[in-house]
């Protein structure tokens, strides 16, 4: 029987890539540097394989006839979320898959430490002196909230909104989620689509966590931004294309927005000098809410296990085509 052959395109260190090959010794597997030649060269890797996992060319897809599975080595699937891609993997019964799975715990729970360090009032209280007693130390005092009886809303309510769900629930807050279509299965309030505007004007934070695609960008408009409640705390997880900026900065500055916690923003990084650095109570951090210790061994675990699954003919985790 011909191996099944898997091709990687990921820059990997040998211990996880001995990892791989001792975990499915049976497969024939090769390793391409992504720095390397593009896999939509002539020498396309792809053309024999079977399985391919990282971030295969697009275009590269087209002539790769034996390719089954392909497993995006993201959460995000931007480049592979067109017509025409999904329905030539429709046509070649191609399965796609994505790592959500490994990035829902970080990125939930960096959203939590945003949510937390907002109702502590963590960033004007840490280092600022304040003396026991005065006026602008009660201030601080009854200006921290506890978040019980608080609404947010999780805009885009995947993997990263479910399990920030389970970690917000012991505070007693009250969470809505706004997809698309329901499954049935959020285990709580769910708003659908034609209904997200009402739900945003409703809550004390509004938790962004919608991918970047042709129907998202600039979703959190000028008119959205400003239709939140008073107050309202902005956060972003999603991408930064999902938001217009100007607009947010806007809202800011007029203190019609109570803060914005960003860990995404259009472009990344920032350059020196964009108005968001000096926006009041603007908070980015560079894109690390996926990250967490062992991440390369831990997403190529989560391969290993699809994998497991591919070849016992099993349903594959985070599937999206």
């Amino acid at each position: 029987m011909t191996p099944l052959r898997v091709v990687v395109d990921l820059k990997l260190p040998p211990d996880v890539m001995d990892l791989m090959r001792s975990s499915a010794p049976n497969c024939d597997w090769n390793f391409v540097d992504p720095a390397g030649s593009s896999l939509a060269s002539a020498e396309n890797p792809l053309s024999t394989a079977d399985v391919a996992f990282g971030q295969p060319d697009p275009g590269a897809i087209a002539t790769a006839q034996r390719l089954k599975w392909i497993h995006v080595s993201s959460s995000g699937i931007t480049k592979y979320d067109s017509p025409e891609f999904r329905a030539l993997v429709t046509e070649r019964r191609i399965q796609v898959t994505n790592s959500a799975g490994v990035y829902s715990e970080p990125c939930a729970v960096h959203a939590l430490s945003f949510i937390l360090a907002q109702a502590r009032r963590l960033p004007a209280a840490i280092g600022s002196r304040v003396a026991g007693g005065t006026e602008t130390w009660q201030a601080l005092r009854n200006s921290s909230s506890i978040l019980r009886g608080e609404t947010i809303v999780i805009v885009g309510f995947g993997a990263i909104g479910r399990r920030l769900a389970e970690l917000l629930k012991g505070l007693g807050m009250r969470i809505v989620a706004c997809r698309r279509r329901s499954t049935g299965d959020e285990g709580l309030p769910t708003v659908p689509f034609e209904r997200w505007d009402v739900a945003l004007r409703e809550a004390e934070h509004v938790m962004n966590i919608l991918p970047d695609a042709p129907g998202t960008r600039h979703y959190f408009n000028r008119s959205r931004l400003f239709a939140m409640k008073p107050g309202a705390i902005f956060y972003n997880i999603g991408r930064g294309t999902t938001v217009d900026q100007d607009a947010l900065f806007d809202a800011l500055q007029q203190g019609h927005l109570g803060a914005a916690w960003l860990d995404v923003t259009e472009p990344e990084p920032l350059p020196d000098g964009h108005i968001l650095w000096t926006a009041p109570n603007c908070y980015i951090t560079p894109h690390t809410a996926g990250g967490h210790p062992n991440e390369l061994r831990q997403l190529t675990q989560y391969f290993l296990e699809n994998l497991n699954r591919f070849l016992e003919g099993r349903p594959l985790l985070d599937r999206v085509m």
